[in-house]
């Protein structure tokens, strides 16, 4: 039985191995959703940036440059990296109108990504087989070693009193 999200899913698969840089993120989380299938067979890996890399082999080496420029280039990679850290500054909320949009764009995603799962049967098993699993485990692994390098540099540029991003944010919590 050929489901609309089966569909969508053949569709969008080619567009997984090439991402132009003007298209919007949730073509970019479709497509990534639709090569589901290729990941789960090792076909298709995800790259780990070096940032990364060299936190997982030493999240608390100390810094080859440790003043407060130095610790902020480092923690400006990481940031590239894994996004923003909990005390960026925050910009006021989306509207509702963004919302709404971003709950649809979720939403069509999911179903892409379900519909793309079920492309293969015992789709765990595969996993294991081929080294996806194996592959999955490393990536997540780099990303938490990732953010404890961000949190150790924080520490030593706040340890320094250098200014951030060398070092976190003020809190707003105790501001009227």
């Amino acid at each position: 039985m050929r489901t609309p999200g089966l569909a969508l899913t053949l569709l969008l698969m080619p567009m997984a191995c090439s991402k132009p840089e003007a298209t919007p993120p949730v073509v970019h989380q479709l497509a990534g959703a639709a090569a589901t299938p290729l990941n789960d067979l090792n076909l298709l890996h995800a790259k780990i940036p070096a940032a990364l890399l060299s936190a997982l082999k030493a999240p608390y080496a100390p810094p080859a440059d440790p003043t407060c420029a130095g610790l902020a280039i480092e923690i400006q990679a990481l940031d590239a990296a894994l996004g923003e850290d909990l005390d960026a500054p925050k910009g006021p909320g989306p509207s509702l109108a963004e919302r709404g949009r971003a709950e649809l764009d979720e939403a069509a995603v999911g179903a892409v990504k379900s519909s793309a799962e079920a492309l293969i049967p015992f789709r765990s098993w595969v996993r294991k087989l081929t080294g996806a699993e194996r592959a999955s485990r490393q990536v997540t692994k780099a990303i938490a070693a990732g953010i404890v390098r961000r949190a150790y540099l924080k520490g030593l540029g706040q340890g320094k009193g250098c200014p951030p991003p060398a070092a976190p944010r003020p809190s707003d919590a105790g501001k009227p």
